[in-house]
């Protein structure tokens, strides 16, 4: 029995799950939900989802499996098979983890190398299909999602399967498209030495777009959003002013009468949706991912009637003259909140054999 222990681990959660690899896929055995910033380790946190597992397994006159083993997804660098999270002061040892668990192989990747296996783990009601396009087998896959930052990655075939590569794609130079973007880089370079596409196309992008449009037009704001605003720019991180804005736009979309207090979020998501459309085109002019494109990240399914508006994939292949090289593409949203867990698992399964 080829059983794994995969983690999804964040500043805020943390997801574990036990489950067992065989020939048809994975069978889930146990998983926890965890609050990160409750625990001064993450080897409490492992130790305590260890015994709650096996008091589950003896309860339902289980035998308690042996693990093969581990990989964790982690909100941030691994080097030299470590990685710490500067939010919660943990710091995380594959060799350490090794050793506590009582097996040889575990693994830590960063988390958005872990959404890109994850994607390969994907069944049809885990995504949304904005083109249906051409596969081509073996071609690369690229993966992109807007969340706190903005990730990006792409697989390529390695001789059996596809290997995930990290890039840094989200650091790259926003390229504005027209004259109320060029002002919004304009805006935003008084307060950045730089400013990448991340700074846009991101949960923190649409606090900053609001922002701009708030100064630069003058549009009035809600009081509920500016009390968030306020706090935020008094330097509380953790407020959710981005979330905030986006469910005053939702909860307009396709309305035609807009209360005046509404139309600065809902311009705020306007500009976001577009500006996030055209880097996914981006990536995939630079990829040509005929094996599929799939838009991941926090943000997406949380406003899904966006996305799934004509616009946005129209803007993604708006590309002029080489636009017809992203008509044939598979594009399609991720929905599954857990598919950074899920290539967790498949990447802890890679260096196992297959057993019936």
């Amino acid at each position: 029995m080829n059983v794994i222990l995969a983690g999804d681990i964040g500043g805020t959660k943390t997801l574990l799950r036990l489950a067992e690899k065989n020939k048809d896929g994975f069978i889930t055995f146990y998983e926890q939900r965890f609050a990160s910033n409750s625990y001064v380790s993450f080897s409490d946190v492992v130790r305590e989802f260890m015994a709650i597992a096996q008091k589950h397994f003896i309860q339902n006159h289980l035998e308690i499996p042996k693990l093969s083993s581990a990989c964790f997804g982690i909100a941030g660098p691994v080097r030299d098979r470590q990685s710490q999270l500067t939010n919660l002061g943990w710091t995380l040892d594959s060799d350490d983890l090794a050793a506590e668990l009582g097996i040889t192989h575990v693994t830590l990747i960063n988390d958005f190398v872990a959404v890109g296996y994850g994607v390969l783990g994907l069944q049809s009601e885990d995504i949304y299909t904005l083109q249906t396009g051409l596969v081509k087998a073996r071609s690369p896959i690229g993966v992109i999602g807007a969340g706190t930052g903005l990730g990006e990655a792409y697989l390529g075939w390695s001789g059996d399967r596809y290997e995930v590569y990290p890039t840094e794609g989200g650091h790259t130079d926003f390229a504005p498209r027209n004259e109320l973007e060029i002002e919004l880089l304009k805006y935003l370079q008084k307060r950045h030495d730089r400013v990448s596409v991340e700074r846009i196309a991101s949960g923190t992008g649409i606090i900053a777009i609001y922002q701009f449009l708030r100064d630069y037009l003058g549009l009035p704001e809600s009081s509920e959003i500016a009390a968030k605003i306020r706090l935020w720019e008094a330097g509380n991180q953790d407020t959710d002013a981005a979330a905030a804005i986006a469910n005053v736009a939702l909860a307009n979309y396709g309305s035609k009468k807009i209360a005046e207090s509404d139309r600065l979020a809902v311009q705020t998501m306007q500009m976001f949706v577009e500006a996030y459309a055209s880097e996914i085109g981006n990536l995939a002019l630079k990829l040509i991912p005929n094996g599929g494109l799939y838009i991941a990240g926090g943000i997406a399914p949380k406003i899904l009637p966006f996305l799934q508006d004509p616009q946005f994939l129209a803007i993604i292949k708006s590309k002029g003259r080489v636009s017809p090289v992203l008509e044939d593409l598979p594009i399609h949203i991720v929905l599954n909140p857990e598919v950074g867990l899920i290539g967790a698992m498949f990447y802890a399964a890679t260096s196992l054999p297959i057993k019936n």
